[in-house]
């Protein structure tokens, strides 16, 4: 079946991209960490992007609301660890999920995972291979219950960083670790970025151009084409394993992964979100999940210790539709 290419979707997704690589190219400044407040600010529109591409220029380690040393409460027993996407850092992909968490009692941590020589002093990361990414996750994982005292950790990823968790509950020991797994448009079964890559696929030089993403820095690419070697391998097994809940959070104008349908997972203690369903009007992309109040409000929803099946965003304060 022949699969037709929007040139103007690919034309926003390789810009996207591009940005990214630009905004990562500017040197760091030294700022200084952001005070401690009893409430936090929590941004969205076009102020979260804006603080986002601030993030990304000048504080790609430091985020609002995470790694403060906190521990978990009755209430909220699990540390919530946030793993960032591909290209992305957990500076900017988390400024408005962040605040939002640690305002709501959650105990909160982040960190920067896949650093390659591409990576802009940490401000382009998630490029390395998934797999040692995954073993990074467990090294942090580990550190937060050593530190927190917790049995267990909530994951709250964002693309790769919602797929790549299964990875390390499947293969690495996190399925006893790991409380409930949300990913926001995650590349779980991958993409064909609206068909780009099942074109390259066919093209004579498609091998060279895959061994030319991992020699220049970013496997992770590669292993994110819908039927990868790598996705392939995640996934023969069945979609989850016995321990954890998994979470979906997908937005149907997603322009990342594609179809957007790849995001979902099937299986036991499987609960697959599509927000349109709750606000038909919301034009979040793939981008915009990460502020994307709707979004967020399904996360929140899940943390809690029981959440209620029933539930229905507020519809306001949509995401970029990016």
């Amino acid at each position: 079946m022949s699969i037709a290419v929007n040139s103007r979707r690919v034309r926003n997704i390789a810009a996207a991209f591009v940005s990214t690589l630009l905004i990562g190219a500017v040197p760091a400044l030294a700022i200084p960490a952001t005070a401690s407040a009893t409430t936090l600010h929590v941004p969205y529109g076009n102020e979260a992007l804006s603080d986002f591409v601030t993030a990304e220029l000048f504080t790609p380690t430091q985020l609002a609301g995470a790694n403060d040393g906190c521990k978990p409460s009755a209430a909220h027993p699990y540390p919530v660890v946030l793993v960032h996407g591909t290209a992305e850092d957990e500076g900017s992909n988390w400024v408005t999920l962040s605040p939002l968490l640690a305002n709501a009692g959650y105990c909160v941590y982040a960190f920067n995972y896949g650093e390659t020589s591409l990576s802009l002093g940490g401000r382009v990361d998630g490029l390395g291979y998934i797999e040692k990414s995954a073993e990074e996750l467990s090294s942090f994982v580990n550190s937060v219950l050593s530190r927190t005292g917790a049995s267990k950790v909530d994951i709250v990823g964002h693309s790769q960083g919602g797929m790549m968790p299964n990875y390390y509950i499947k293969f690495l020991g996190g399925a006893s670790k790991v409380n409930v797994l949300i990913g926001l448009a995650p590349s779980n079964h991958g993409t064909t970025l609206d068909g780009l890559t099942t074109l390259l696929e066919k093209l004579p030089f498609a091998s060279v151009l895959a061994g030319l993403l991992e020699d220049i820095g970013a496997p992770s690419l590669v292993q994110q084409e819908q039927g990868s070697a790598f996705e392939t391998h995640l996934f023969a097994g069945g979609d989850t394993v016995p321990g954890p809940r998994y979470v979906v959070i997908e937005s149907t104008h997603d322009e990342i992964v594609t179809p957007y349908t790849n995001a979902f997972l099937s299986g036991p203690d499987v609960t697959d979100i599509t927000l349109q369903s709750q606000c038909p009007n919301d034009p979040t992309g793939h981008i915009g999940m990460i502020e994307d109040s709707p979004a967020l409000q399904n996360v929140l929803n899940q943390l809690s210790s029981s959440p209620n099946p029933s539930f229905t965003a507020t519809c306001t304060n949509y995401g970029a539709s990016l």
